[in-house]
């Protein structure tokens, strides 16, 4: 269970999901916010999404609103920093960084796999890691082009429910990605069925993340 495992001492736990682009968090760990939302519902978020033209940010804020429908404690933030160009405006990004650290500080982080290919994303991973560097943090995997996913060290079983509640919550708020050949129920499910084969799923799916550090105390 989820309280157990990651929130325990903590009534109302404070999870922190950031994503670079208006769909990486949903497609990179919506299943396990879903499954959070359902065994830790007094969970408060903070989700915060760094690039996004018109069209686009009015898509994540529809991404969010269905994904966190069910949470009273939310705060989303939709900034437009110029997509695909991080690397190079990363002194303005790093500011954002340390707003949020002033103004929210969580049990559990959702970030980009440091490693991902992408370099919006590698950089949004970066700083995560420079700016809480006493935080639970999480990476988790975006499928693409690039081939870069790698071998995870954390999963987390998502049920066929949830499973489809995922995918029918991105098709529902990522109308322009649609036209897109990787944006497909195939692609969504097939990575999930993937990771589940791996970590042995009692129920065939699961999402995966890469974990560098864990304290216990």
């Amino acid at each position: 269970m989820f309280k157990m495992k990651f929130f325990e001492g903590s009534k109302k736990p404070k999870i922190l999901c950031l994503g670079a682009h208006s769909d990486d968090i949903e497609i990179g760990c919506g299943g396990t916010i879903l499954r959070i939302i359902k065994e830790v519902p007094e969970a408060q978020f903070r989700w915060v999404v760094f690039s996004g033209n018109k069209i686009r940010k009015k898509e994540a804020l529809e991404g969010v609103s269905i994904f966190l429908s069910e949470i009273v404690s939310k705060k989303i933030d939709v900034h437009n920093f110029r997509e695909s160009y991080f690397p190079f405006i990363g002194a303005e990004i790093k500011d954002c960084f340390e707003k949020i650290k002033k103004e929210f500080n969580p049990d559990l982080i959702f970030t980009h796999y440091k490693k991902d290919a992408h370099q919006d994303h590698k950089l949004i991973s970066k700083l995560t890691w420079n700016t809480f560097r006493n935080h639970f943090i999480i990476e988790y995997e975006i499928p693409k082009y690039d081939g870069d996913l790698g071998t995870p060290n954390l999963y987390i079983c998502l049920d066929e429910v949830i499973v489809k509640r995922k995918i029918n919550y991105l098709y529902e708020a990522y109308q322009t990605q649609k036209k897109k050949p990787w944006f497909s129920e195939d692609s969504f499910r097939s990575i999930l069925r993937i990771r589940g084969l791996e970590s042995n799923s009692p129920t065939n799916y699961a999402e995966a993340f890469y974990n560098y550090k864990m304290v216990f105390k």
